[in-house]
């Protein structure tokens, strides 16, 4: 089952960020479905220089986390990396989760094509990785995650409080001291988490 807009527009970013731990992303592109369990987030609020919308500046780039939580807001890094993340929060409360990495289960054929014929745990243990490996560019940016483009369910995995770690957020260094803010969740062990 999709997870709901009351899932996402929850005020704590923080806790979403680790809930989405175990939680299943989808894409559907001319009927094909690819998709895996969440295992690697991050949180971004516009309360810390991390966030692209730190101090709720408003640009044409973040425009998509000023709307309502439940939408994806993608965005390119070093001109070739599509990154997908999960807009959180009320309408005009700029806060997203960053998906870093996932645990293939659904296409891993169709995404290893989609990444050069890269495989095993090299799939999908990266942001930019787990994008390509999903189709998702660009054109994903604004989209619902309650429609069937690209969507977040329930595995039936729950993750405990102890399988959860939590560090400081990776390539943010010019965020200052926010940099290490342990904003980053991961599954103990998980063998697709990023490096």
């Amino acid at each position: 089952m999709k997870l709901s807009a009351s899932f996402y527009e929850r005020k704590d970013v923080v806790k979403i960020a680790r809930e989405l731990l175990g939680k299943a992303l989808f894409t559907n592109i001319r009927g094909v479905i690819t998709g895996g369990l969440i295992v690697e987030t991050e949180a971004y609020s516009y309360r810390e220089r991390g966030c692209h919308a730190f101090g709720s500046k408003m640009t044409s780039r973040n425009a998509v986390m000023f709307g309502s939580g439940g939408h994806a807001y993608v965005y390119l890094c070093y001109g070739m990396h599509h990154l997908f993340n999960v807009v959180t929060n009320e309408e005009g409360v700029a806060e997203a989760v960053l998906i870093r990495s996932l645990q293939p289960l659904v296409g891993a054929e169709e995404m290893s094509l989609r990444r050069n014929n890269k495989g095993s745990f090299q799939l999908t243990s990266g942001p930019g990785k787990l994008s390509k490996a999903l189709g998702i560019d660009r054109t994903f940016n604004g989209k619902s995650l309650l429609h069937d483009d690209v969507w977040i369910e329930e595995s039936g995995m729950h993750i405990t409080k102890k399988q959860i770690v939590a560090t400081p957020r990776i390539g943010i260094d010019y965020a200052g001291e926010d940099a290490k803010l342990p904003w980053r969740f991961t599954i103990t062990g998980n063998p697709w988490i990023s490096h």
